[in-house]
């Protein structure tokens, strides 16, 4: 019988958090310890790690059009960062932090699985050292101020009806999607239609990731557009007072947090993003961190690279100052075959036409990386069901198309299943001679923005806005942020924005049905389709399997 990630986890071995520091150079003066395990950065050991030492190189790691239950990047990403530890090259890996909604949901945590996982594994995907619950309650606090704001006499004048912020819960629940507030009389606030996020799509959890320090992150909160007053000029949460007390709530979440692999390869896991509704990328501080404390960082950007990666090449990397030196596209059996079009409950069944069908999808996220100009190797993520027919004809595939690959068995194997992959990697980043090459320039319009990112990453024909959409686009220009760039939010499942046009859709035209200024992130999301920002729990949620008994040994997660 295979053993579940947390039976691997439970039963593994964890250095001293103090011992793991010191791989990388690190003092105990350097952290402030929650724990044996775990430990924040000081913001002096910040400022320090990055005067003192250069920047290593970064691999990013993204993936095709994922499956329901994710294809694995994490676990590759903890693989490889084993991998490259394993062969004595210095190494640390940066990740994001699991939001609870998929942890008690459907797709699970975000720590890896079998045996490349980061741990303690249970305290990371639940409450960890707080973060997220500060940035709910920072999001909230500024909900209050704003809302106290107008029942005191509105000096801003505020109009009710055009407010955008709205609370969080870092949790799945569809019912708080749209919701009526401050019923009840005059002294129960001024009612008004509100609604809830998911923590991570809030702009809080964007600011955590994009800031640079104490100042940078107060001076985004300032700027953050909570609504409009009765002349349509935007209201932001400096104008009402309160970038001072959300910094205070932030201070401690803004340290990247240090963990370690089950091999014990130093990690930092910090902020936590969606790639569908955010950008889906850890924070700039801890892989910054990561940089200059070790040769080889490996990182993950969210979904497919339609997704992520693309929101962490176009929006992460200007304000990083850092380009991936080399892309992993992890590609699974499981999902090739999916997008071939294979049932979705007998992705186990051997099915080679369905897969080769599939291949298509995979191509495309490699045009995708090609069109950056940067080096790429696909991560042939093995699952125990896929057979030696379909294994033999994906790396037939890679051959005939000249692809770069490695069969990746680090789930099973660890870093020792990841020693090939590593190599690989090293050599395209030694061999490679290209130029970056963003596919928008940031003095390009917001439309313009769009439609690159709608033809030339995920393939499609062309942009429709909607008349609330292009009016918005002519409030932007007015206010000034025509200039930012675009965060795209968008199913996970397909190209389009249609989850059921699997494989590699074509002539497709995605539907901007509206934008959301993110004045204190520093982009522009747009939603596309019928994307949902708050989550809803499925049919089985996997919170229905979970216990923990006297001992406070928990059980069914993952």
């Amino acid at each position: 019988m295979v053993a579940s990630d947390i039976q691997i986890a439970q039963e593994a071995h964890l250095d001293s958090i103090l011992a793991v520091a010191k791989k990388v150079g690190l003092e105990e003066n350097d952290l402030e310890l929650y724990g044996k395990h775990k430990a924040k950065l000081t913001y002096d050991a910040l400022t320090r790690i990055e005067n003192q030492n250069e920047a290593g190189r970064l691999i990013l790691v993204t993936a095709i059009n994922p499956t329901a239950a994710g294809e694995g990047k994490s676990t590759v990403t903890v693989g490889l960062g084993d991998a490259l530890t394993k062969s004595g090259r210095k190494t640390m890996i940066a990740l994001r932090e699991p939001s609870l909604g998929p942890v008690f949901g459907l797709k699970g945590g975000a720590t890896g699985g079998g045996y490349a996982q980061v741990i303690p594994m249970e305290d990371i995907n639940l409450h960890f050292t707080g973060d997220f619950h500060a940035i709910t309650s920072a999001n909230n606090l500024l909900s209050a101020m704003l809302d106290n704001h107008m029942q005191q006499g509105n000096l801003k004048q505020i109009d009710g009806r055009r407010i955008v912020w709205k609370r969080v819960v870092d949790l799945n629940d569809r019912a708080l999607r749209q919701v009526v507030i401050g019923l009840g009389g005059p002294f129960q606030g001024v009612p008004r239609q509100d609604g809830f996020d998911i923590t991570v799509a809030s702009e809080i959890m964007a600011i955590i990731c994009l800031a640079r320090d104490i100042d940078d992150l107060k001076t985004r909160i300032g700027n953050i557009v909570v609504g409009y007053d009765y002349a349509r000029q935007p209201i932001t949460a400096h104008d009402i007072g309160a970038e001072g007390a959300l910094t205070v709530l932030l201070k401690d979440a803004l340290k990247p947090n240090l963990v370690q692999t089950l091999e014990h390869t130093p990690a930092l896991v910090h902020g936590g993003p969606f790639a569908n509704i955010a950008h889906g990328c850890n924070s700039i501080m801890a892989t910054k961190s990561a940089l200059h404390l070790a040769d080889y960082t490996v990182t993950e950007a969210g979904f497919g690279a339609d997704l992520g990666a693309e929101k962490f090449l176009d929006i992460k990397v200007p304000q990083l100052g850092k380009v991936p030196d080399a892309i992993v596209i992890v590609a699974t059996i499981r999902a090739l075959k999916l997008h071939g079009g294979a049932n979705k409950n007998n992705l186990k069944e051997e099915d080679v036409l369905a897969l080769e069908k599939g291949f298509a999808n995979l191509a495309k996220h490699i045009e995708t990386i090609e069109q950056y100009g940067l080096p790429f190797v696909v991560a042939i993520n093995r699952f125990v069901g896929d057979s030696d027919a379909e294994l033999q004809a994906l790396e037939a595939w890679c051959t005939a198309n000249s692809v770069s690959y490695s069969l990746t068995e680090v789930w099973e194997k660890g870093g020792n299943g990841g020693l090939d992959l590593a190599d690989k990697v090293v050599n395209a980043i030694d061999e490679h001679t290209g130029t970056y090459q963003p596919i928008y320039n940031q003095e390009q319009s917001i439309e313009e923005k769009v439609t690159a990112i709608v033809r030339k990453i995920y393939g499609g024909k062309s942009v429709e806005f909607t008349s609330k959409a292009r009016k918005q686009l002519n409030e932007f220009k007015q206010h000034g942020w025509d200039k930012y760039p675009v965060c795209m939010a968008k199913t996970q499942y397909s190209l389009s924005d249609d989850a059921t046009l699997v494989g590699r859709p074509e002539g497709f035209v995605i539907t901007i049905r509206e934008f959301v200024p993110k004045m204190g992130a520093g982009f522009i999301v747009a939603l596309t389709g019928d994307v949902m920002t708050m989550p809803g729990l499925p049919k089985h949620p996997a919170a229905l399997d979970m216990d923990v008994d006297n001992t406070g040994r928990i059980s069914g997660l993952f």
